[in-house]
């Protein structure tokens, strides 16, 4: 037989990992980025500025 205090261990538990849970989506959400990109700037366009089909 399951004795409240089970049930209230587990339902304390539960929502403890939910929070968890939920804060660290949230951090990684409002965190700094973290992208390893090269910084290069703005590039200049090399291309056609206007095909002959137009």
């Amino acid at each position: 037989m399951i004795t409240l205090f089970k049930i209230v261990t587990n339902a304390t538990l539960w929502i403890r990992n939910m929070l968890q849970y939920v804060a660290e989506a949230a951090s990684r959400i409002f965190s700094p980025n973290q992208d390893e990109y090269p910084d290069v700037g703005v590039q200049p366009f090399d291309g056609d500025s206007c095909s002959k089909w137009m």
